[in-house]
């Protein structure tokens, strides 16, 4: 999916250390540019988080997301997850590295190249 509007906001980043070993997160907050502006909370997970670094906050931006929901003690809670980020300065955009330039690692623990638009999984 894909989310148009303004960086209203730059979270602090959040990182920590699980039995799977250190996660860092980043959340930023977008505003559509709409009649009725939306605000909408989006999160960039591992090394993604640097995809920020190339915005200020007023950049209008393309953002990519997934949505995913999950069920903890009979609540729902739902994830939006930026994959790519572009800036849109006149007719040229200028994109961060997206999921489709990235080498992903087979199953078999081999590399390849993965592409969402021709293939359905990364392994």
């Amino acid at each position: 999916m894909e989310i148009k509007g303004r960086l209203f906001a730059i979270l602090e980043e959040q990182s920590g250390t699980t039995a799977k070993g250190t996660w860092k997160k980043q959340e930023f907050i977008l505003e559509t540019i709409e009649q009725f502006p939306r605000k909408v909370c989006i999160s960039l997970w591992g090394e993604k988080t640097e995809f920020l670094r190339h915005f200020a906050i007023g950049d209008e931006i393309n953002v990519y997301i997934n949505l995913e929901s999950r069920e903890y003690n009979q609540r729902w809670f739902t994830d939006v997850r930026a994959w790519k980020i572009d800036k849109e300065s006149g007719q040229t955009t200028v994109s961060t590295p997206s999921v489709q330039n990235q080498t992903q690692e087979v199953a078999d623990g081999s590399k390849g190249d993965f592409n969402p638009t021709t293939e359905d999984l990364p392994f």
